[in-house]
């Protein structure tokens, strides 16, 4: 898909790597390799849920995709494993709410992020989510946010 559209535009081309795959990392090499100009991951989760009483899906579809915080670690850790896969850049997603959510994700690897479900519940996060990333950079004594892109410190395996 990615390299018929390279072929037909100059257009910048991010494909949206769905995660509901084995080897997310070899979905990114291939669009790399095929023209595009960076990543954007992740799509939702395949998920469905149940109603007892009824035993039928909630969903009229049955499957729905899920969203938000409940993802985010998943994410994460895609973002991180594309990283190592790709040098084009990544736009992390998946249930950032916070500052320290958006860190995570450039820490990991992403070049940007985007906010999705936490628009609903404010729609003036970015204004929070800026000034959180400019006294971040300030605390650490760093000059620009691309610094942290991809430099998840992984020498020792003991948690902080």
């Amino acid at each position: 898909m990615v390299s018929a559209i390279r072929k037909v535009t100059s257009l910048p081309v991010f494909p949206k790597l769905t995660p509901n795959v084995t080897d997310v990392a070899s979905f990114a090499r291939a669009s790399e390799d095929a023209g595009a100009d960076a990543i954007s991951l992740v799509n939702t989760f395949l998920a469905m849920a149940i109603d007892v009483e009824t035993r039928r899906p909630k969903l009229s579809n049955v499957m729905g995709g899920l969203s938000g915080p409940a993802i985010r670690p998943i994410a994460v850790r895609m973002v991180w494993e594309c990283r190592q896969a790709v040098k084009i850049p990544i736009i992390g997603m998946g249930g950032i709410a916070t500052t320290a959510d958006a860190l995570e994700f450039m820490i990991a690897g992403a070049t940007a992020v985007q906010v999705g479900t936490a628009n609903f519940v404010d729609p003036f996060i970015w204004s929070t989510l800026i000034k959180g990333l400019s006294d971040y950079l300030h605390r650490h004594r760093i000059a620009r946010v691309s610094e942290i892109v991809g430099q998840l410190d992984i020498s020792s395996k003991e948690p902080v």
